[in-house]
């Protein structure tokens, strides 16, 4: 592309400028920040731009994929590893060149998930709001030594990895899943298994795999029936992967004794912006957060200024690739 290229960036919030305005000192773009989500609404905005960059509760459908074509945009940048949000058949089709973040801080997403399961077996967050009102009962926090304990991790990839270095460090046991096996996991000292396996022997289930037709609802009523009683769920990867109202019936049955989710399946009209003065019309959410043993964070995970910066600088290098006419490496096909 001659001349300087136009970004739209759709789904930015004040950290995303920020960061993304410290990476563009090194490429120059001229970037337009849009606070709304793209979706068939909004999409109208993007004309005149060369490249557009969601993320990942953005719509990226065929209907949207085909306004973007008519408006000549040949770059579709996701600020995110996951890409299940744009229908990729339909972008190769138009000739949009899909691109993406495939590791911007596992770590980042690994010590989330690690936050969630230590805050639901010690019940910080409860002693927090108690200790605040001056009551220093003990009474309803106690929790179990992480130690000696088995951890079941689904999705060996570089998240799952970090987290399985983090856990080991506390003396756990570490069962894993993954159908691409990888020998580091194994010298790492986990030990890969079936996940019927896996779903029986673990004090904690961690997700950490992508979203595929394949995989969704991956825990649901009949993979809940085969786990412990009083088993820890987290799930900081996509809210598909779990069945939110099975899990419902779940805790209600103490087969679950612990839910952690940094995603939700409906997540799109909920996350990333406040609703404190708004009713919420999700049941199922509403169910779930009402339970003492769930916690929920709004897809934060990736939130860390290690991260923000990765992100913000590898989905800016991708753009300049591809308008460039150069490889790059982060093409999703």
């Amino acid at each position: 592309m001659k001349g300087t290229v136009k970004v739209a960036v759709f789904s930015s919030k004040h950290y995303d400028k920020e960061h993304l305005e410290i990476a563009n000192k090194h490429f120059g773009f001229d970037i337009e920040y849009y606070e709304h989500k793209l979706s068939h609404k909004t999409v109208v905005t993007a004309q005149g731009y060369d490249a557009v960059c969601v993320f990942v509760n953005d719509e990226v459908d065929k209907t949207v994929l085909q306004k973007l074509a008519h408006y000549g945009i040949k770059i579709l940048a996701l600020r995110c590893a996951g890409f299940d949000n744009v229908d990729l058949a339909e972008a190769k089709k138009l000739g949009i060149t899909v691109v993406r973040v495939p590791a911007y801080s596992p770590e980042a997403v690994a010590e989330h998930a690690v936050a969630l399961m230590m805050t639901l077996n010690r019940r910080t967050h409860k002693a927090y709001q108690r200790t605040r009102d001056a009551n220093f009962s003990l009474d309803g926090l106690t929790g179990f030594n992480m130690h000696s304990r088995t951890a079941g991790v689904i999705g060996t990839g570089k998240i799952g990895q970090a987290v399985i270095r983090i856990l080991k460090g506390f003396g756990m046991n570490i069962l894993a899943y993954d159908p691409y096996p990888n020998d580091v996991v194994v010298e790492l000292g986990a030990q890969y298994v079936q996940l019927d396996e896996l779903y029986a022997k673990s004090d904690v289930i961690t997700l950490h795999c992508p979203m595929s037709p394949e995989n969704y609802h991956l825990l649901n009523k009949d993979s809940f029936n085969k786990m412990k009683n009083g088993v820890m769920i987290i799930n900081t990867s996509r809210g598909g992967l779990l069945d939110a109202t099975a899990a419902i019936e779940a805790l209600k049955q103490t087969k679950i004794g612990a839910l952690g989710m940094d995603v939700y399946e409906n997540e799109r009209d909920l996350f990333f912006e406040d609703k404190s003065n708004d009713v919420i019309l999700d049941d199922v959410f509403r169910r779930l957060s009402a339970c003492h043993n769930v916690i929920f964070t709004g897809h934060q995970a990736f939130l860390t200024q290690e991260a923000l910066l990765n992100i913000s600088d590898t989905t800016l290098n991708n753009i300049a690739l591809i308008s460039g006419g150069k490889e790059c490496q982060n093409i999703v096909k």
